[in-house]
Parts: structure tokens; sequence; C-alpha cells
């Protein structure tokens, strides 16, 4: 849920307007609900402990929502809270919706009947039809109410199984990077990305493990990291840092920062003694791991006569998301290399910057893929892209690349469906 809020541009005083609102909300559903079954054929509904689960179930959930926002529980009791939550609306949603259809097709009926001859005995008339209904089987209304329950608990199991499954099903994704001017002594080359780690997310080290021991068994000449290493303060990598530390590659690790990586999500906006502590303190970690952070600035690989540049940028995207970089400083004195590979963690820097440069691959991440969709090798479907024009994926245009990784930890809901954690592995070609 947060991720779709973040890249949607919701600010935190917003989002906590958003958690009142959608309490509010869920309440007008439970009320509407409620009254539906009571009134229905449905015997449990009526009896005295249904309305103590049902209303105590909402009180304690909506209990539960305002307590992890205000304080500072435990991530896992946290994710869990908001899951159930998010479940719990979108049942609930899909629930109305049917009860909606049921009564606007009631109410057509009932001014069907307006415009007829007057019965003599219209409530007998109408408990006559019923009869008659029952006769064939249950009533339609009943028929929408009893399925609807059915088909409003359908979301329930792929959302639970993205937590339980989904969350650490690393994926290698393995892609052929064609550039025209690329060096033959860099042919074959192999270069690895991760992405979006938001290690402050994670609640399962020893799986966390295997997914970085996934990268390393490519054996990648270099790794690119693009972005977002935490969720909001550098102390969330304390338990995972020597487990990253392990991330190493022959012609070195090179990395970038992304939006939450400037503790804007924590402190605020505004500039803080304990914010810029913070940044400090992750700008250290990366050092720690043996990273090197590009800060609007690039790096050289050499091999034999020949050399490429490694361009990194401070965060840029679009909207209320942070433009701290500097594309014109960091490509300085890469005019002469045969080939410049970018990274950037927001995708909407390509389109909006990166394809008027002489750039010849960028490498983003950010989108997550919300997390949620469909991804095969030929169709790709998520949310995401009603937001991001690029957000999964490999893009070309005008002879310039975009690969967006989505992500390798997650963020908000603490899972994945259908778009699962990325471990991307390139092949760079020569053309």
């Amino acid at each position: 849920m947060d991720c779709i809020l973040e890249a949607l541009g919701v600010e935190r005083k917003k989002l906590n307007m958003m958690i009142i609102y959608n309490t509010i909300l869920l309440f007008i559903f439970d009320l509407y609900i409620f009254f539906a079954l009571r009134s229905s054929g449905i015997k449990f509904a009526k009896k005295k402990w249904f309305a103590w689960v049902w209303w105590g179930y909402s009180a304690a959930l909506a209990a539960g929502v305002v307590v992890s926002y205000k304080f500072n529980i435990p991530l896992a009791y946290r994710s869990i809270i908001l899951v159930a939550f998010f479940i719990t609306v979108v049942c609930k949603l899909i629930y109305v919706i049917i009860l909606l259809v049921d009564d606007l097709r009631r109410g057509g009926v009932w001014i069907a009947r307006l415009f007829k001859t007057k019965p003599e005995n219209p409530v007998v008339e109408e408990k006559q039809e019923q009869v008659e209904e029952r006769k064939h089987g249950i009533s339609r209304s009943d028929f929408l109410l009893k399925s609807g329950i059915a088909v409003a608990s359908i979301p329930i199991f792929p959302f639970s199984w993205g937590v339980i499954s989904g969350a650490y099903d690393y994926r290698i994704r393995r892609q052929k990077l064609y550039l025209p001017n690329l060096p033959k002594e860099f042919h074959g080359m192999k270069l690895g990305q991760l992405s979006d780690v938001h290690s402050g997310s994670f609640y399962n080290k020893k799986a966390v493990l295997g997914g970085v021991e996934m990268l390393l068994g490519e054996k990648p000449d270099v790794i690119f990291f693009t972005g977002d290493l935490v969720n909001n303060e550098a102390s969330e990598m304390r338990n995972y840092q020597d487990i990253f530390s392990k991330v190493k590659a022959e012609l070195g690790v090179f990395s970038v920062l992304g939006n939450h990586d400037y503790g804007d999500y924590k402190f605020g906006p505004e500039d803080s003694a304990a914010k810029r502590k913070n940044f400090q303190d992750l700008v250290d970690t990366h050092a720690v791991m043996g990273w090197d952070l590009l800060r609007d600035e690039n790096r050289k690989i050499t091999m034999g006569n020949e050399s490429i540049s490694i361009v990194g940028v401070e965060n840029w995207g679009t909207g209320r998301f942070p433009k701290k970089g500097d594309l014109k400083k960091a490509l300085q004195g890469t005019e002469e290399d045969a080939v410049r590979l970018l990274m950037s963690h927001d995708p909407s820097h390509w389109r909006a910057q990166v394809l008027d440069t002489n750039v010849d691959a960028m490498f983003a991440g950010h989108t997550h893929g919300m997390q949620f969709g469909v991804r095969g090798e030929h169709f790709q479907w998520s949310p995401a892209q009603y937001i991001y024009q690029e957000w999964a994926g490999l893009y070309q245009e005008g002879g310039k690349q975009l690969y967006v990784n989505t992500g390798f930890g997650f963020l908000g809901y603490p899972g994945r469906v259908g778009i699962l954690p990325e471990i991307t592995i390139f092949e760079l070609l020569r053309a």
C-alpha cells in the first residue's frame, strides 16, 4: 500500500488523512454489508455472536492501523496489520459492489411497478412472486448475497500467498544488452543489478542471504545498485550490513541513492542535525560495504586499452520526488568514452532528461512493479504502468536503452504477487 501511495507522490501528512478516510470508508462498508446480511436469509448473520465478531474485528483492525502509524511498533506486527487492513478493504469493496448491483436491480423492479396497473394487494403479490421464485431455487437476492461472499473472499488467497511465498522468492532475470559502440574487450562482460533493497522491511535474514548468494553465484564482473537501500533510517541496515558486504565483483560494485535514502519520509523535507547525521551514516554504510557510491560523478572501467564510463546521479524523479541529480555534472569527462552506462534510481528521469544526452543505457528501479501484476516472457501487466510509462524490463528509443529492475525488497505490503523480487544479470554484447 505504501509503495502505491509513494508512486502517486502522497506526502506523510496526506497519508495520515487518507488512513482516516479509509477507516471511515471501511465503517460505511461495514454498515451496508452488515444490515444487508441481517436482512437476508443467511441464518448465522442474525445471531448475536455474529454482530460481536463483525464489529469487534473492524474496531480492532482500525485501532491497529492507527497504532501502527503513530507508534514505533515492530515491523512484523505493522506488516500483519496493514496487510489485514488492505485485504479487508478490497474484499468488502467487492462485496459492496455486488450488493449495489442487487439493490439497483431491485430498485429497477420497484420503479417498473410504479408504471404498472396497481394490484389490489401489492404486498401479497410481492410475497407470491418471492414464493414462486423460491420454487425454482433460492431468490436472486439470496443467490447474490451468498455467492458474493465467495467472490469477495477471492483476494484473500493471492495476497496472503504473496506474503508467505512471494516476498523472498528471488528470481534471476537474464538480459542481453546490445551496445553498438561497445569496445571488443568488453564483449560478453557480465553485469549484475540490484535495486530497492528497503532493508527496514525485511524480517527473514536467512532468506535475504539466500538472495545475495544467488547474485554471487552468477559471478558478475561488475555490479550496480540503483538506490533505496533503506526505508527511512540508516540504522535499518544494522542487521543486514554483513550480508550486503558480501556483494563483491572483480571490476567493482557501484551504487546510487534513491528517494528513500535521504530520510525525507522520516525527518521531513527540512534540514536538521538529525537528518544530516542519518544521511551521513547511510553514505558511510555504502563505504563500509565496499560499494562505490556515485553522487553526480563517474568512474572508468578499463580493460586492455579500452574503457567505458559508469555514471551515477543522485535521485531525480518527476512529481514530488527529489530532483537532486545533476546529470550534466555527472557526465563531465565522459565525452570521449565509447560507452556511458548511467545509474539513476527513478525511470522517469530517462524520458525527462536522459534521452537528450549521449548516455547509451540507463539502469533504474523505484517502481517495484507495484509488487503486484503479471510478468511473463512476452507479456507483463501491473497497475504501475498507469503511473510510469517505463516500469519493468528493457525499453529502447532513439538508439538509447533503459532497464527498470522491479526490486530486491518490498515496501508497505510485505509480499509480492506476480511481480517477484528481481536480480538482473546482463550480458554486454557488441552489436
